[in-house]
């Protein structure tokens, strides 16, 4: 039994290496045809590109989980407020042709600042469970959205502006590919396997010998890790960042996604990011009932498909159907 789900863990494993090299592929070419594209809708994919990492790097916590979370856009604004400021510090510092690697540390820095969030979110927390962690995580947004309104270094309640334009589309869709790579080969791990366990029933995993405050905080450390990348590539595409833009709306638009996508399926969530990053945009020409017809599709969707946009199910002969994953 081992040997076969070596086996499998290692085939899924080489067909994720051969998605991740296609998306970074994908990205390179969509970052060298940009320049021909409307500069409107080059905005919009790039944003469709750091909602993908939040999804998926939501739906760890949320999906495979099992862990109700409402602080991500915390995790996110810590990430967009470290990176904003390293490069605001450095640029002037650094020349010119170096930028790009400015940047790539400045990502990895907002990276590890928000995953330290999520490790101190985590350890008091975790012992949490439903309700009762979705009020916690949403307090602590709410704490870091506080902090940041009232934290002079950083802007105060005008936010950080200058911030060099330096995410580019290729940046977006190429560390969208890594975050479904290392997100996708953790859950199909042998260790990721306690994820599913603990999403299963925490008593059982507890039973079996499996720590559920111990998977709990790792997928807390790393869903905060890829929000804060997702919210420093924000910070260098929108160049300015107010804490009123990270407030608990921000983060409940980014569990819709996951759960219109059908929690703990990858391509789902992907699909209902870009989908929920499209839709109010064409739905501006409606300006003034924008809103109200975006809030009322999701009400219906959540209505006719609750378990989710991608969940299609097959029936075979004597055998009970199959959710696809």
């Amino acid at each position: 039994m081992l040997s076969t789900l070596n086996s499998r863990l290692s085939t899924s494993f080489a067909g994720a290496k051969r998605w991740l090299i296609a998306g970074i592929l994908l990205a390179a070419l969509a970052s060298y045809l940009s320049g021909g594209i409307n500069p409107y809708d080059r905005g919009v994919w790039i944003d469709c590109g750091i909602n993908i990492i939040l999804a998926v790097s939501l739906n760890l916590i949320l999906g495979h989980t099992g862990q109700f979370s409402l602080g991500h856009a915390g995790f996110m604004s810590v990430g967009g407020y470290t990176a904003a400021k390293l490069t605001l510090v450095c640029a002037a510092l650094v020349p010119a042709a170096l930028h790009p690697l400015l940047f790539a540390a400045a990502l990895l820095a907002g990276g590890l600042m928000a995953a330290c969030a999520g490790l101190l979110v985590g350890i008091p927390s975790l012992r949490l469970r439903g309700d009762y962690l979705a009020i916690v995580t949403l307090g602590f947004g709410e704490i870091i959205r506080v902090v940041m309104q009232n934290t002079e270094a950083v802007g105060g309640a005008s936010g950080l502006s200058g911030i060099p334009k330096l995410t580019t589309l290729g940046w977006a869709f190429a560390l969208a590919a890594v975050t479904i790579y290392a997100i996708a080969g953790l859950v199909n791990s042998t260790y990721g396997r306690g994820f599913l366990a603990v999403s299963d029933d925490e008593v059982a995993a507890s039973a079996m010998g499996v720590n559920p405050v111990r998977y709990k905080v790792t997928a807390f450390v790393v869903g905060a890790f890829f929000a804060g990348i997702a919210g420093a590539l924000y910070a260098h595409h929108k160049q300015t960042l107010v804490p009123t833009g990270f407030d608990w709306l921000k983060s409940v638009d980014i569990v819709v996604m996951v759960i219109l996508g059908g929690m703990g399926r990858t391509p789902g969530v992907i699909v209902a990011a870009i989908i929920l990053t499209w839709l109010p945009e064409h739905l501006r020409v409606f300006a003034e009932y924008r809103m109200i017809i975006y809030a009322l599709l999701i009400i219906l969707l959540m209505i006719l498909r609750p378990q989710g946009l991608f969940t299609l199910r097959f029936k075979k002969k004597g055998k009970e159907a199959k959710t696809l994953p």
